[in-house]
């Protein structure tokens, strides 16, 4: 496998360089990512558990779908690959929600979160996700009250942006 370019960013989210991945990671450098969250047409959110093999969070409950973009990549572009890559989405009407600017809970990620409402199969990949199901909103705020230590931070900065009352 090849190694992995990000763009590297200044704080308003402009690039200023690239470099590989482990030490963008490493060094903590401000760099770009994507979070797309997939409802059902009945409202349950589509949640992902990280495979144990992640190098950030592994085991950790997460966003339908994320990933870094790759150097010179657009943020709406590599919210669409990831959707094929982790879940095996293709054609997703993606809307674009809130841009989320570089902090600890991110990892030094300028995030863009997108949603899309999807009815058809998904096919998680095994090497990024262990499992997923589909949770309501209600069962996904009564989960993160009892056990929040069951989520990736960046999911929960999500979260708590979309229903902020929990």
């Amino acid at each position: 496998m090849s190694e992995e370019w990000f763009d590297i960013v200044d704080d308003h989210d402009e690039v200023i360089g690239k470099e590989k991945r482990a030490i963008v990671h490493a060094k903590g450098l401000k760099h770009r990512a994507v979070h797309i969250l997939v409802w059902d047409p009945n409202g349950r959110l589509f949640l992902q558990k990280r495979s144990m093999n992640k190098d950030e969070f592994p085991g950790r409950w997460d966003t339908s779908s994320a990933g870094h973009l790759d150097a010179g990549e657009s943020y709406d572009h590599s919210a669409a690959r990831e959707l094929q890559e982790e879940l095996g989405i293709e054609g997703a009407k993606l809307k674009a929600l809130f841009k989320i600017d570089a902090c600890e809970e991110t990892g030094m990620e300028f995030v863009w979160v997108y949603e899309t409402i999807w009815s058809g199969k998904i096919k998680v990949d095994p090497v990024e996700i262990e499992t997923g199901d589909w949770f309501s909103a209600r069962q996904i705020d009564d989960w993160i009250l009892k056990s929040e230590s069951d989520f990736a931070p960046g999911f929960l900065k999500i979260w708590k942006r979309i229903r902020p009352d929990v």
